[in-house]
């Protein structure tokens, strides 16, 4: 019987605690195959954006907003979303201010194709952006560079212990208006994998997730050392905020609220074209 062959993805992912909390499994060998090895980098979500439009890696997790830029290229897998449900990033101020303030305002972004900015563009569609690494967008807004941040990570539960506050929650605006989670994060497959190894991989996914949550204390442990210096029971919550059940499968309600955000982004004149949303298990 000939050997089977064996394939070497590189997957790529953000040094973030929720992110390494869902790829605990992989990372560690915990979750094995016969014929598909890992091999792991980790970047900040925007250059992750951004290689994928190179098509870069063979499995990276990137913003739902960067699939539409990539979509001919990936596929959506169902395991490794990022969802807000009710929750997500959120606009902060040094100052007290209205959601309807934003409207013309110098607004500090993690990066033009992170849903945080698609979000924030069908909420309102005129502000000014400014571009900032996603870990500096308090200082940028402190130093007078920008007047409100777009915050996403740990910050979001971290803002006011610096004196800031929260103008806009786009999570539950947009639970609030339209009934459904607003999906941030995605896990992505090179279309051109063999159908074979991207199940495979799938399952991979789905079982380092499971993992993780199966494991909840050593995986905790684990994603600490991407917490930013968080205190262990906020870098819980923060990993219980997005890695949760829409994460091991996406379901039904991802799916629905993924076209949702992309029709309502091609309305706002934010993303170029329609694009079709795909799935796979």
């Amino acid at each position: 019987m000939p050997q089977q062959q064996t394939f070497e993805i590189q997957s790529a992912h953000s040094p973030d605690s929720d992110d390494a909390f869902m790829f605990y499994g992989l990372a560690t060998k915990k979750v094995r195959s016969s014929f598909v090895n890992f091999r792991h980098t980790l970047a900040d979500i925007e250059t992750l954006n951004r290689k994928a439009r190179e098509g870069f890696y063979d499995l990276s997790a990137i913003s739902y907003h960067a699939y539409t830029y990539v979509a001919d290229k990936y596929v959506l897998m169902a395991s490794g979303s990022s969802v807000g449900d009710g929750y997500g990033p959120l606009v902060v101020t040094t100052h007290p201010m209205e959601a309807s303030e934003i409207k013309g305002k110098r607004v500090a972004i993690p990066g033009m194709m992170t849903t945080a900015y698609l979000a924030l563009k069908i909420f309102e569609p005129d502000f000014i952006p400014v571009v900032v690494p996603f870990d500096h967008i308090l200082e940028a807004v402190q130093d007078g560079a920008a007047d409100a941040g777009l915050i996403i990570h740990e910050a979001q539960l971290t803002y006011n212990k610096a004196g800031f506050h929260r103008v806009l929650d786009t999570g539950k605006w947009w639970k609030e208006t339209f009934g459904l989670p607003l999906p941030l994060g995605c896990n992505v497959l090179l279309r051109s994998l063999p159908d074979h190894v991207k199940t495979e991989c799938c399952r991979m996914m789905r079982d380092s997730i499971q993992y993780a949550l199966d494991n909840h204390a050593e995986a905790l442990e684990y994603a600490m050392q991407f917490a930013r210096d968080m205190e262990p029971r906020l870098a819980e919550k923060f990993v219980g905020m997005y890695v949760n059940h829409h994460t091991v499968d996406a379901g039904d309600d991802i799916p629905k609220a993924t076209r949702l955000l992309f029709d309502k982004g091609f309305e706002a004149g934010v993303i170029p074209n329609k694009v079709e949303v795909e799935f796979i298990r």
